[in-house]
């Protein structure tokens, strides 16, 4: 499953309200990079509706399969394991990374059991996630390579134009004593035979690292 999470950037935000036996669910899912940020999004909530008693969340950072991923969650005084858990597994279970998602519950006078509140706090983060691919809010995370070309100024404008003809994303070109190209892709091997045959052998690509982008999902 692809890595998806939502357009517009850090503090983009979708927000929907479910009813369940009278409670209120509020949920609101923020899209966030740092474990500081994402719980400044809780506390924003938590002061936004500061007469609810519980401002449960959970929070996933970094891509999917990685070692260093951080995946949090916390019931807010529900019941151990009935809130916080069931929110996080709705994150992971569509694939969501960089995201928090808080859920605002005000208490309608009905109890909903152990079972009634991991329905209604699972409900609550699917049916926002629903939202936002609903409005085409939802994009998909991919790791582009980085490499740099260093070329001689007058072959530079021409072998830039080949590479984007043939699919290549040209981040820039830097100007010095040589035109370098910053160029981003997913396979490195297939962009090494690329630039092989445009620049006929004669320039080589240096690898500068990695970065994450947004994409369609």
């Amino acid at each position: 499953m692809s890595d998806l999470t939502l357009r517009g950037g850090v503090g983009s935000r979708v927000d929907t309200e479910i009813e369940v036996k009278r409670s209120r669910f509020l949920c609101r899912l923020v899209r966030t990079e740092t474990e500081d940020a994402a719980h400044a999004a809780i506390e924003e909530a938590r002061s936004e509706h500061w007469k609810a008693r519980h401002h449960c969340s959970a929070f996933v950072l970094g891509p999917g399969g990685a070692t260093d991923q951080v995946r949090r969650s916390n019931d807010d005084g529900e019941p151990s394991g009935t809130a916080g858990r069931p929110m996080l597994e709705a994150l992971t279970g569509r694939g969501f990374v960089d995201c928090v998602a808080v859920v605002t519950r005000y208490f309608g006078g009905t109890l909903l059991g152990a079972g009634g509140l991991v329905r209604a706090y699972s409900e609550a983060v699917l049916t926002t996630i629903d939202a936002a691919q609903s409005r085409r809010l939802v994009v998909g995370r991919e790791r582009r390579e980085l490499f740099t070309l260093a070329l001689s100024h007058t072959d530079a404008g021409r072998i830039e134009a080949e590479l984007r003809q043939r699919g290549v994303h040209v981040l820039g070109t830097d100007y010095g004593r040589e035109a370098v190209l910053r160029l981003a892709d997913d396979n490195a091997d297939r962009l090494a035979a690329v630039v092989a045959g445009v620049t006929a052998g004669g320039a080589e690509l240096e690898s500068v690292g990695h970065e994450w982008i947004d994409a369609p999902a």
